[in-house]
Order: C-alpha cells, then structure tokens, then sequence
C-alpha cells in the first residue's frame, strides 16, 4: 500500500464532505464515488451517514450494490458510520421488507434503536484501538448493534435506554463500523484508525 492511499467515499447521501475533509487532513486521497469504475479505483471506502433505507435504493440505481458486495467479499476495508453500519450488517431488525444491505459484518443491528431525531445526543465513548481518552460520539437515529458473531471485535459500546450496555462500534477484518458520526467532531482517531486499516498497519 502507497504512503498516501485512496479512499473512496460513496456519495449516496449524508456527511460526504466532512468525511473527505477529515481523510484528507491524514493524508489521504479522496474520490466521491458514484460508479463502479470509482469504486474500482480506491483502495478502501467510507459509506457515511443518511437514512439506510433511501442508501440502499440509491444503491441500486446507482447499480453499485452488488459491485459493493463483491468488493467487501474481496477484502476492500470499508467503514460505515451510522446508516453506513445498516449497510454493512448482515441482519437489520426494524428494516423495511425491500431493504438490502450490502453486509460483510456478521452482526445483527436496529434501526434508529436510540429514538428519533429529536433523541439525538453525545455521549464520551472508549473505542479499542484510538487510545485510552474517551471519544465524543455524536450519535443522531442512530442505530445500535443487538449481537455480533464470532469474528466480530466489539470496539465500543454505551449504555442503552434500559442501561443495558449497547454497541456502538465494531471491526470484523478490514470492515469498520460505528452507530455515531466522528466526523462531526474536531477528533480525527477514529478517521485515522480506518486509515492504517487501509494502509494495512492495523
């Protein structure tokens, strides 16, 4: 893998911006992708926020669902924030009938299982791998993972509703994903986690 890697950030819906200005702040490429022959020519791939149900019909529109599946099961790293997460879970409980996923990570997730827009909220959270200091996760209709399989490394997690303990962040392979938005905060760790993922160094 190059020093300066080229991520692609599927410009479907949501924060696509913010995400290429925190990836290319650590010093990688960025390419909005919005066709195979994009998708083709990165190395890794953030699937940022948006309403999941919306991201997979665009998905297919777009006839990039398929070509996603074939990349995940390739081995392309790939990080999905939010509804990204719904994308890359193999189960979603809460979906509608139609909804598709892209999968790869062997987990079970629920939509907006934190309540709706108006139960937004930030919570501290330690994730696995960025340090021992608490990260500031934005969490807005967010998602949370019910269980996981055994080849899924649970990163984080926050107390639910019920406080029960509720994960909001996992890794399976070079698959990554969180309920919350890192990039809308001034933290990058969680950007530059995914990054040495790509680069291979994690």
């Amino acid at each position: 893998m190059t020093a300066r890697p080229t991520i692609g950030v599927l410009a479907l819906q949501g924060d696509v911006a913010e995400h290429a200005h925190v990836l290319e702040g650590l010093g990688a490429h960025t390419v909005k992708v919005l066709s195979v022959d994009q998708l083709d020519a990165v190395d890794g791939l953030v699937v940022p926020g948006g309403e999941s149900t919306t991201m997979s019909k665009l998905a297919v529109r777009y006839g990039l669902l398929d070509p996603l599946r074939k990349h995940v099961a390739a081995g392309m790293p790939v990080y999905g924030t939010c509804a990204g997460m719904i994308m890359l879970a193999d189960r979603v409980l809460g979906g509608t009938a139609d909804q598709q996923t892209v999968g790869g990570i062997d987990m079970t997730v629920r939509r907006n299982a934190f309540g709706r827009q108006t139960e937004s909220f930030e919570a501290g959270v330690r994730i696995d791998g960025i340090g021992t200091d608490p990260f500031d996760a934005v969490f807005i209709r967010a998602p949370w993972v019910e269980s996981v399989g055994p080849g899924v490394t649970v990163l984080g997690s926050v107390p639910g509703p019920d406080e029960a303990g509720r994960i909001v962040a996992v890794r399976q392979g070079g698959l990554m994903a969180t309920s919350f938005h890192p990039e809308l905060t001034d933290d990058a760790r969680v950007h530059r986690l995914f990054v040495d993922i790509v680069k291979g160094l994690e």
